[in-house]
């Protein structure tokens, strides 16, 4: 297929079709994907907006039931104007987009210039880049992206982990900074959430302690009908609900506090890294034995949901709209219910007080794979000066949230204006619409850069992302006491195959471990059993791979 790819990509290229000028010296898209040659173009000639109307293809997604023609989006009519470049789309349902894509970048004959919404995985690059359909960006960058430049040089480790280990930039990244370090939004994923108004009912303390938790879950459970009566909730009580293994809404979170504090904060990779910066598997400690053994026993006594191994999202929500729970989990519990009656649950002590960070969090949110620049491009350079003005400080607010002055009746932002008397984006007041919906109404994507310093100076903070960042530092980075996390490193093609095919087989068979004993609880041998078929599923290996790029990347330091 790969040999076949290529072959058809240079077909078409000698025919002409696709053919890529570079600086009129005729090499070709081929040349120009070794990363040995680039389009050259005095930058002076880049200025926006251009003296002449261009037009540059791309690829993008967009939300069902939202605008399909991204030229109808007011975001993309004000860069038309302010650039002269006319963006002829591809545009693609967001649910179709993973089969779509996939097809697209395998036929020439549809790649457009850019992919500006890809969110390409790791694996995705460079298997792109292997085969010639995209183009290393690292000159360019340097040569006609100046706003991204400049946040590479204030945040050096944005260029490091946007970095092949053959010093390619194979995509421009996604950046959001919402805090830092142990305070930045993306430290806890899943919080634990506790009912408040039930708690002041049955004039209950938030609980400190797993027994003082327990105690507390038994409360709501003995005590469901005068709940029930009292707050005229219609259908039974459930002291906790969750969902197993399913990112935000899994209750790893409670179980932090268990042997030496390691929990299981990377529920998609179950890996931790230990002060002395060793890479474990956090769900081969004795800490998690014990944590799992309390959740078995606290689903024994009928104080988990029933269908916290088997309800999807739309049921969690409906239940919990319907005012049924007393603990829950969520990035935000205003998904399950509503802000007035739930607080954040801090972190329970067991054998110790410890919040986990989630992996990758301290250089706050971050996609590496966001957009790529395609083989196709005749004008590279044009490409990337275009890409870049997401990257200018009012621009990529808007484009990762929404913008001002739209036609219909909600907007994000009003423009206004900073205490220096500067042009600022303000969040406008929503109603009762809802952020999300409002916010893929008007929002593009794309890649972007939203740093801590632009709060109060370009844009305000979303009020949602507020008052987040104030659960964090507040319940929760004062029991953080990890002192790494593990990097968002970007490996190597033959690290990255191997370790897709390493973490196929680990990272189910945990997830079917843990599920079953929360379920029906554990035994000294089917703890040794499990250990033993990790052992042979190559999870000394899987470690081993995970060890090498945390080493180096904090060896450059």
């Amino acid at each position: 297929m790969k040999k076949r790819l290529i072959k058809r990509i240079l077909e078409i290229l000698a025919a002409g079709s696709l053919a890529l000028s570079l600086c009129s010296c005729g090499r070709t898209a081929a040349t120009l994907n070794t990363g040995e040659e680039m389009q050259v173009v005095d930058p002076a000639t880049l200025q926006f907006p251009l003296a002449e109307k261009k037009t540059l293809t791309g690829m993008i997604s967009f939300p069902a039931n939202t605008e399909s023609d991204p030229n109808k989006r007011t975001i993309f009519k004000r860069l038309q104007e302010a650039t002269n470049v006319e963006i002829d789309w591809t545009a693609i349902q967001s649910d179709q987009w993973g089969d779509k894509i996939t097809l697209n970048m395998s036929n020439p004959n549809l790649l457009t210039d850019f992919v500006f919404s890809a969110g390409f995985n790791d694996s995705d690059l460079l298997r792109y880049a292997d085969y010639g359909a995209i183009i290393p960006l690292e000159k360019y960058i340097d040569t006609y992206m100046p706003n991204l430049s400049a946040v590479f040089e204030k945040y050096p480790e944005y260029r490091k982990m946007s970095t092949d280990v053959n010093g390619h930039i194979w995509a421009l990244p996604w950046i959001e900074q919402l805090g830092s370090e142990k305070t930045a939004i993306q430290t806890v994923g899943g919080m634990s959430f506790i009912n408040k108004k039930w708690l002041d009912f049955l004039d209950l303390d938030i609980p400190e302690t797993i027994d003082e938790f327990e105690q507390t879950l038994i409360a709501f459970r003995d005590n469901a009908e005068r709940i029930q009566k009292e707050f005229g909730i219609e259908g039974s009580i459930i002291p906790m609900s969750c969902i197993l293994n399913d990112g935000d809404q899994d209750p790893a979170i409670l179980i932090n506090g268990f042997g030496e504090g390691y929990g299981d904060a990377d529920k998609g990779r179950h890996i931790a890294v230990t002060d002395d910066g060793e890479v474990i598997c956090s769900t081969t400690q004795q800490g998690f034995r014990d944590g799992i053994e309390w959740l078995h026993k606290l689903y024994d006594e009928g104080l988990i949901d029933r269908e916290a191994f088997t309800q999807e999202w739309s049921t969690y929500v409906a239940k919990g709209k319907s005012g049924r729970y007393g603990v829950c989990f969520s990035w935000d519990v205003a998904n399950i219910d509503n802000l007035a009656d739930w607080v954040p649950l801090p972190a329970l002590t067991a054998d110790t007080r410890n919040i986990t960070p989630q992996n990758g969090s301290f250089t706050s949110g971050y996609d590496r794979g966001r957009c790529v620049v395609t083989a196709v491009a005749k004008e590279p350079a044009l490409v990337c000066a275009w890409l870049d003005q997401m990257y200018a400080p009012l621009q990529s607010p808007q484009n990762n949230w929404g913008t001002y002055g739209e036609d219909d009746e909600f907007d994000i932002f009003e423009m206004g204006t900073n205490d220096a008397g500067e042009p600022m984006l303000r969040h406008a007041p929503l109603g009762d619409a809802s952020p999300v919906e409002v916010r893929e109404a008007e929002c593009v994507g794309g890649p972007l850069a939203v740093l801590d310093e632009y709060y109060g100076v370009y844009v305000t903070c979303p009020d949602d992302a507020q008052y987040r960042l104030d659960w964090i530092k507040d319940y929760y980075t004062p029991d953080m006491h990890t002192k790494y996390v593990f990097p968002n490193a970007f490996m190597s093609k033959e690290d990255t195959d191997r370790l897709a095919v390493l973490t196929t087989d680990i990272v189910q068979y945990i997830n079917e471990c843990k599920a079953r004993w929360v379920m029906n609880g554990l035994t000294d041998n089917d703890w040794n059993d499990y250990l033993e078929k990790l052992d042979a599923y190559g999870l000394d290996e899987y470690l081993s791979i995970f060890q090498k790029y945390f080493d180096a990347f904090y060896a450059e330091e």
